[in-house]
């Protein structure tokens, strides 16, 4: 049996919108699973999540991709951080369509919380609102890592000296954003779901955001990661690589990589075998033929004085020298 059809355009967006929430719920679960295998570690993913410990373990398919996935942008962003920190500056870093993303904590909870300036996450308002009570639950833990924060628009929004949490809205934390410091944009499963004119105009509004003006003559360094769901030879894969390309928004450089290749060439092989232990993998064909379909696109821009000199133009991932 089918469900109605929506009878107008503000029941359709609504499910939408509704079916796009899902895909965070989907993550954040697959996520659960690879950590209670010991793929990944993470103690602030099951404050997050309802009734954490009744949920079902994911198949090894998943766990896997999952680890992948998060192993790539982890080492992106470190790295990030690491460059940030060698120029003697704090970082920025902006998620966009966060979801249940624990990376904020885990990154405050390892070396790197002194080298964090500021820390934005952007969501559908009803997600950001789910969040932020969680986040405020004295059992949860999360308040403790956060410190002193305080709510805003009425419970959608929060903000503590380093983290915010906002609803989707650019000019809402507009006010906290510095053109000058090295920033980061994270987007994980978010621009496929917008379209090509809409993505463009997003990544548009940074870049001219971190651009050169009378107040800010050095801006800072734009990074951008994109972990999406194409491949790189397809439409939207293309689409995604030239939205990153100099001609198009004045990124200096702009790479990619499906998660299979950064099974096979972008892991240490010690850490493949310790993952292969954890689970009889036997669908590896299947295994290899789903990760060519997921990609994660880097891409930078620095001011014209630093475009081609180090640190930045070092940002990346490298293989493994076998």
């Amino acid at each position: 049996m089918h469900p109605p059809v929506p009878t107008n355009r503000s029941e359709r967006v609504h499910d939408s919108d509704a079916a796009i929430r899902q895909t965070d719920s989907d993550a954040a679960l697959a996520r659960l699973s690879a950590v209670r295998k010991g793929y990944l570690n993470d103690r602030f993913i099951s404050s997050l999540l309802p009734r954490a410990q009744l949920q079902p373990l994911r198949p090894p398919l998943i766990n896997t991709g999952t680890y992948v996935r998060s192993e790539a942008i982890d080492r992106l962003v470190e790295q990030w951080l690491e460059l940030s920190k060698s120029e003697g500056q704090l970082c920025q870093i902006v998620s966009l369509g966060a979801g249940s993303d624990t990376r904020f904590w885990r990154l405050m909870d390892g070396p790197w919380k002194e080298h964090i300036g500021a820390y934005f996450e952007l969501d559908f308002p009803d997600v950001t609102l789910k969040k932020a009570m969680a986040i405020r639950n004295p059992k949860s833990g999360l308040s403790t890592t956060l410190g002193h924060s305080e709510l805003d628009l009425g419970g959608q929004a929060l903000h503590s000296s380093r983290y915010h949490l906002l609803p989707c809205d650019l000019q809402l934390f507009k006010e906290y954003l510095s053109p000058a410091l090295p920033t980061l944009l994270l987007f994980e499963c978010v621009l496929v779901y917008m379209s090509p004119e809409a993505s463009s105009t997003l990544i548009q509004w940074f870049v001219d955001f971190f651009s050169p003006s009378t107040h800010t003559p050095l801006p800072g360094t734009l990074g951008c990661t994109v972990y999406e769901m194409f491949g790189l030879e397809d439409a939207f894969g293309q689409v995604m690589m030239n939205n990153l390309r100099a001609r198009n928004h004045g990124f200096t450089s702009a790479k990619a990589l499906t998660l299979r290749n950064i099974r096979s060439n972008y892991i240490e092989p010690s850490e493949l075998g310790r993952i292969s232990s954890l689970e009889m993998l036997d669908e590896v064909e299947e295994l290899n033929l789903v990760l060519e379909h997921y990609a994660i696109t880097w891409g930078m821009k620095a001011s014209s004085s630093a475009a081609t000199i180090s640190p930045w133009v070092e940002w990346g991932l490298y293989p493994i020298k076998q």
